[in-house]
């Protein structure tokens, strides 16, 4: 008897030094982190100059588009003249495009400049400036198709970009259930691969990805006419003033012309050459996707912050779920912590009833939504909140699981029931739910790759912008795919690594 329990006590030991270890490190890993992400967002806040937070959709050439890991175009040209005139300063914030009208309503951003066209559903949630160019919604095909105007368009597949004012013409006016991308390069790319027949999108994008693309042209007749306009909150008349004013003033000195002439003439895309054999082409391909340009650096940053947020995340989910496992544990052996057992069902029902996505928007535009936050910081809490729901559970079925003599054993011996748990129970439940804790994480990493709706670029969102440069998906995303691999490769060798360890360990 004194044997097994002699035993018993060094396993114990053993099992809890390495559990504690993990969770110091995690810890200390989310301190450090949060105490930089905020730190850097006081260093940003630091400017002698005004400064306005602009929304864009960086994939919508030549008004806004990467080039290097800066983002340019028509609209970065006005704002600039603007600033300048003024002497203000505007900061440039990438987000998916049906997003920004949301962001500029809560005040996350001061100005939409991202190509948005001015219409009666848009004037009902914001304040438009004057109109600074003209635009259409045309319509791109494959050479040779059958389809020669909007007439042709209602009994086919038509890609827009969603959230656009093409989405809404298209919906109202052409077919009720078109295909929705969530830029211009995305549709272009599915037609190419055959999934679509025909696009409709903003003239001067349409004329760069036709130039970018081989055999598609653009129908001379357009869907419509429409206008240009940058989008504020409402009542923020002081900088729709400012704006309007230095628009005027660039129209009649003709700065504001000469701005889109240029960019009009200089943003052409380059066409390739078609190479002569498939791998040529394939070599040609990987040229352009990531070499040209050095493009593989947006891989390299949004992976960055996406194993940033993942492990922060993850260690958060780990700390927070641990607390919750305990209450809810706590209640179902001993009737006990009933106020807070509610509680914690409550946000377990709510958080795994929910999307993550839904969650993060909510945090971000809700939330903080009056608050100049580390969008970083703001990803961390999303998928730590959410991950916590998932671990709470893993670790309360892995305590379940540990057999009621154990707690038995550990009070006959003394031992009170905070110090049985701490030092019996859970050592046991850790080595029982670490493959289930290991799957989380992996489920946590791939789950970040929705941070492009609040502008953060993660790894995903760096394949979206080599596809909205090259027009090549196939490379970009296969890429992508493969990083995500890898990472979970690596992940899944760690941790069996840590198992083995605390098997040699129970030995």
């Amino acid at each position: 008897m004194y044997g097994i329990l002699a035993h018993m006590n060094t396993w114990r030991a053993k099992a809890e030094a390495v559990s504690q270890s993990i969770l110091i490190r995690s810890l200390s890993l989310l301190i450090v982190i949060m105490a930089a992400l905020m730190l850097s967002s006081c260093r940003d806040e630091e400017s002698s100059m005004p400064t306005y937070t602009v929304a864009m959709e960086a994939t919508f050439p030549p008004y806004e588009f990467y080039q290097g890991t800066e983002i340019v175009g028509i609209d970065v040209d006005i704002l600039n003249e603007i600033g300048r005139r003024n002497n203000v300063q505007f900061k440039l914030e990438d987000m998916a495009f049906d997003s920004i009208i949301t962001a500029v309503q809560t005040g996350k951003v001061d100005l939409v400049a991202s190509g948005l066209t001015v219409t009666e559903d848009r004037k009902r949630q914001v304040d438009f400036t004057r109109s600074y160019s003209g635009a259409r919604q045309v319509i791109i095909v494959p050479e040779g198709s059958p389809i020669k105007g909007p007439e042709d368009l209602a009994n086919v597949r038509v890609g827009v970009q969603h959230g656009s004012s093409g989405d809404t013409h298209v919906t109202e006016h052409i077919c009720s259930n078109p295909e929705r991308f969530t830029n211009g390069a995305l549709a272009i790319s599915a037609m190419s691969a055959g999934k679509l027949d025909a696009v409709v999108l903003d003239n001067a994008p349409a004329e760069n990805h036709v130039a970018g693309s081989r055999g598609l042209i653009i129908l001379p007749t357009p869907v419509v006419e429409e206008k240009y306009a940058m989008a504020l909150q409402k009542g923020n008349t002081e900088l729709l003033n400012m704006i309007n004013a230095s628009l005027d003033a660039m129209e009649a000195d003709g700065t504001l012309a000469a701005i889109i002439e240029k960019r009009m003439r200089e943003n052409t895309p380059e066409m390739n050459q078609e190479a002569d054999t498939a791998f040529g082409r394939l070599m040609d391909d990987f040229h352009v996707d990531f070499v040209k340009n050095e493009r593989w650096r947006y891989l390299a940053e949004g992976l960055l912050v996406t194993v940033e947020i993942a492990l922060t995340a993850a260690a958060m989910g780990i700390m927070l779920g641990f607390l919750i496992a305990v209450v809810r544990s706590t209640a179902d052996l001993t009737g006990r912590l009933k106020v807070a057992d509610m509680f914690c069902r409550l946000y377990l029902t709510v958080v795994r009833g929910t999307p993550v996505v839904v969650q993060l928007l909510i945090i971000y535009f809700v939330i903080f939504g009056s608050v100049d936050i580390s969008k970083v910081l703001v990803a961390i809490v999303a998928f730590g909140l959410n991950s916590a729901a998932y671990v709470a559970e893993i670790i309360r079925s892995g305590i379940m699981s540990v057999d009621r003599g154990q707690m038995e054993a550990g009070r006959s011996l003394g031992l009170g029931y905070g110090t049985t748990m701490r030092s019996v129970i859970l050592p046991q439940a850790f080595k029982n739910v670490l493959p289930a804790l290991g799957n989380e994480f992996i489920v946590l990493l791939k789950e970040t790759s929705i941070c492009g709706y609040i502008a953060l670029q993660d790894l995903t969102k760096g394949g979206d912008i080599i596809r909205s440069q090259t027009y090549d998906a196939f490379l970009p995303l296969l890429m992508v795919a493969l990083i995500y691999l890898s990472m979970v490769i690596l992940l899944s060798h760690l941790l069996k690594k840590l198992e083995l360890r605390l098997k040699k360990n129970e030995r």
